[in-house]
């Protein structure tokens, strides 16, 4: 029942076009569904969302994050004939682009480029770069965009509905990143109405998480809690073009441990490691263990507010990141919401958690 009431959810929920900055629909589509199992819901003027839930007994404040955004792209500039020119918002990959499905601010359209009739051989073996790249709306004149309500500013995101393959327990589509890790947050709240657990829970989804981890910094300095566990997806490469990175579909949620490089990233607390580690054991839960520079979580912001937040990051793979076939399997959620439920279940315990 979790595997089709979750992909029900993300079906619906991935379907909402909400790039960085121009989350509006997404916010509304999840204040709605959280409302009636939280104490209290807040947003703030970015866009964050902050669901708060009083357990029976005193105990820590925990929040579990993810975001609301997608990557995307915004409209640059409109020319005469009605075609728009765009810049990325967040990791839009040029080769994936061309010929694609787009919603513009709720209209339909394609990304076009020259004919490959026309295209001399050398164009047609060469990733066309994004200034190159326009959007057709179906108008030919600039008047009938600006008629239409699209305008400079306005958000382009893939169109790609959820689907499921012969083997149910693989789904593939957009916005995957990172909606299924919002479905998991409301699933949170609804399983933890009996209030068994201590302190209060904090849900936040975030937003402009593509564009530098934005709506998570300006929220976890708000909430300010003990603790904090992340929850977002992660590349993995268990396809013939992988590598020697060893994360794959189906073998349970990702603990990232090292992510992002340099400045910008996240070295996992050794001690929020053994945490989510030992309660997997505890429920035979499969996980897998991830060190990668590329790519990384709101966490990486999070841990350096204010005094420094200590928290963990629960990730989910999948296949074909930041395109519109992001794939993912279903068993990795269910066994990862296991997980989850019970560490929130058992928040008292996080007290132990000294660095020595």
């Amino acid at each position: 029942m979790f595997k089709e009431n979750f992909f029900n959810s993300l079906k619906e929920a991935a379907a909402i076009s909400g790039g960085p900055g121009r989350e509006q629909n997404v916010v509304r589509h999840f204040v709605e569904l959280i409302t009636p199992y939280a104490d209290n819901v807040e947003v703030d003027h970015m866009g964050n969302i902050y669901a708060y839930l009083e357990g029976q007994k005193p105990g820590p404040t925990v929040m579990v994050s993810t975001h609301s955004d997608e990557i995307g792209c915004m409209v640059s500039a409109i020319d005469e004939k009605g075609f728009l020119r765009m810049e990325r918002t967040g990791g839009m990959i040029e080769s994936l682009l061309v010929g694609r499905k787009v919603s513009v601010n709720g209209h339909f359209g394609v990304i076009g480029v020259k004919a490959g009739h026309l295209q001399t051989a050398e164009e047609q073996t060469k990733v066309q770069k994004i200034e190159n790249l326009y959007v057709d709306v179906g108008v030919s004149s600039r008047e009938e965009v600006l008629e239409m309500g699209i305008n400079i500013g306005d958000s382009i995101t893939y169109i790609s509905d959820l689907d499921r393959f012969t083997n149910q327990d693989l789904i593939c589509g957009k916005a995957i990143d990172n909606r299924s890790c919002c479905v998991l947050l409301v699933e949170l709240f609804k399983q933890l109405q009996d209030k068994d657990f201590s302190g209060t829970l904090v849900g936040l989804i975030a937003v402009q998480e593509e564009v530098g981890l934005r709506g998570a910094t300006i929220a976890s300095y708000k909430i300010n809690p003990d603790y904090a566990l992340v929850l977002d997806t992660i590349a993995c490469a268990d396809t013939p073009d992988g590598n020697y990175y060893p994360i794959a579909l189906g073998k349970g949620p990702v603990l990232p441990l090292l992510s992002g490089g340099g400045v910008r990233g996240n070295i996992m607390a050794p001690q929020m490691k053994e945490l989510i580690t030992s309660f997997a054991h505890k429920l035979n839960i499969p996980y897998q263990l991830s060190v990668i520079t590329k790519g990384t979580s709101d966490l990486s912001a999070v841990h350096l507010v204010k005094e420094g937040i200590l928290g963990g990051a629960m990730t989910f793979p999948r296949r074909y990141s930041h395109s519109p076939v992001e794939m993912a399997h279903l068993s990795d959620f269910e066994n990862g919401f296991r997980l989850l439920e019970s560490l929130i279940r058992n928040s008292d315990s996080w007290g132990s958690l000294d660095f020595i």
